[in-house]
């Protein structure tokens, strides 16, 4: 590897950090022991900026750029979520009838009719019936509010941070 910024993240394939890099776990660090590093992240990522601070955890999460909506060490998403009525765009469920008398006893591959009387559902010409709306209050409700996984196709490797290294210049 070439040398690093100090505080830089990589990606890493191993199951370890490498010599003078520490995994993105999280972890709280002493300032005393890592002065450099502190000047750089303070308690973005946790600590309590007098003995101690944290390093990003990156555990389950995808990183993201900073934005105004998202400041450095904020954690947003959820792997799992439940939508809510509210969430879902307003819409409407009108199924169609004809308005002349049945001929089936099921609307399994029927159109629903007015009545259970045998009926073809064809004007006298052989063409269908007009349809209507039915009553709203004919439909039931459907779902059952558990939650879905929220996760895209993903890969899982080590983020690692360079405790030591270059500091950063700024432009």
């Amino acid at each position: 590897m070439s040398e690093a910024f100090i505080g830089e993240i990589r990606m890493f394939a191993g199951n370890y950090a490498p010599q003078g890099w520490a995994k993105c776990e999280g972890q709280i660090l002493s300032i005393s022991e890592n002065e450099t590093l502190y000047m750089l992240l303070g308690t973005t990522y946790g600590g309590d900026g007098m003995s101690t601070f944290g390093l990003p955890d990156l555990r389950g999460r995808v990183p993201i750029h900073k934005a105004t909506n998202y400041p450095l060490g904020m954690k947003a998403g959820t792997e799992n979520v439940t939508l809510l009525t509210t969430q879902l765009p307003t819409h409407t469920h009108l199924p169609q009838v004809v308005q002349t008398m049945g001929s089936a006893s099921s609307p399994q591959n029927n159109t629903w009719a007015k009545a259970a009387v045998y009926s073809t559902g064809l004007d006298s010409s052989n063409n269908p019936l007009p349809k209507a709306p039915m009553n709203n209050n004919n439909l039931s409700s459907f779902g059952g509010s558990q939650p879905h996984n929220n996760m895209m196709p993903s890969l899982t490797v080590s983020f690692i941070i360079a405790l030591f290294g270059i500091f950063p210049p700024q432009s």
